[in-house]
């Protein structure tokens, strides 16, 4: 059985229209979350809304109010809201197509999955996946969520569609502002032959994401653990950072670093160029039980 949806509407393509659902399509309870307790009594600490006249108060007076000019606000019921009614509020039309691959990633901002809402949807859903598919084209349509008018794409992934929410390009700031100051950079052509072969020697022929681990996570539940069964956390040395830095070298070693996950050709043209040189290795993680302390420690 699927998942509840989260959204169900009309998809319409020019006069063709039928009904989808949309489903979250990531996991926010993977993440990390910590609360606020008191550090007293280590309750864990509410939320008291305030007014500056009044004092405290409860949730039901409270309302929602738009600040049109400084310290002024018109207030907007839910029934307000209500009466806005455009298109995109049960229906995602697809008015727009483009090459799969033309969006700009900084404008994509959060994915979903998109089925058919019942057997009758099943056909034209099939048919508009499959003819994009085969086209490889996007489309581009929008949709009311969260009180606010979203771009979306719309493009085929296994037997449905992926819809991904959109930013406006007024929402993007422009890099000029970041990057003003740079100078344009003639690359040392050694250097750049050995930062192609780095490059080469780590590319693979499609993204898995499923190789990466959130380590972070991980660790903060393994501490988590010892800390509740009593025990010292696992303390990690900072590693020795060297005070002295090249360029050339670091990219030589690099190069030697990554020899073996080379094809032959290109390790044997890569050793034409370079001097064989040790890579710096990072000191072994220390997993500390107990008492025990780290070296940091000992040495204070």
């Amino acid at each position: 059985m699927a998942p509840r949806a989260m959204w169900k509407g009309q998809m319409r393509l020019s006069l063709v229209t039928f009904g989808v659902r949309m489903y979250s399509a990531t996991e926010s309870s993977r993440r990390v979350s910590m609360n606020q307790l008191h550090a007293e009594c280590h309750q864990r600490l509410k939320q008291q809304m305030t007014c500056p006249v009044h004092g405290p108060v409860t949730r039901d007076e409270i309302v929602k109010g738009y600040e049109y000019e400084k310290d002024t606000y018109v207030i907007v019921d839910p029934s307000d809201l209500e009466e806005i009614r455009l298109e995109s509020n049960k229906t995602i039309e697809l008015v727009e197509f483009v090459d799969a691959g033309a969006i700009d990633s900084m404008l994509v901002d959060s994915p979903y999955y998109i089925g058919p809402d019942g057997p009758v949807a099943e056909e034209p859903f099939g048919v508009i996946r499959e003819a994009l598919k085969k086209m490889k084209k996007v489309g581009i349509g929008k949709i009311v969520m969260q009180n606010r008018e979203r771009i979306v794409s719309v493009s085929p992934h296994g037997l449905g569609f992926k819809l991904e929410t959109l930013r406006y390009a007024n929402e993007i700031r422009s890099a000029d502002q970041f990057f003003a100051e740079l100078k344009k950079l003639e690359a040392d052509a050694e250097m750049l032959k050995l930062a192609e072969t780095i490059i080469e020697s780590k590319t693979s022929k499609a993204f898995d994401a499923s190789k990466y681990e959130d380590k972070y996570r991980d660790a903060f539940f393994e501490m988590v653990k010892a800390k509740v069964a009593g025990e010292e956390p696992v303390i990690v040395d900072d590693e020795v950072e060297s005070t002295s830095f090249n360029f050339m070298d670091a990219l030589k070693a690099s190069v030697e670093q990554a020899g073996s996950d080379m094809p032959a050709e290109t390790t044997a043209k890569s050793k034409k160029k370079t001097k064989k040189s040790k890579a710096a290795k990072k000191p072994a993680a220390k997993s500390v039980g107990g008492k025990k302390k780290s070296k940091k420690q000992e040495s204070a």
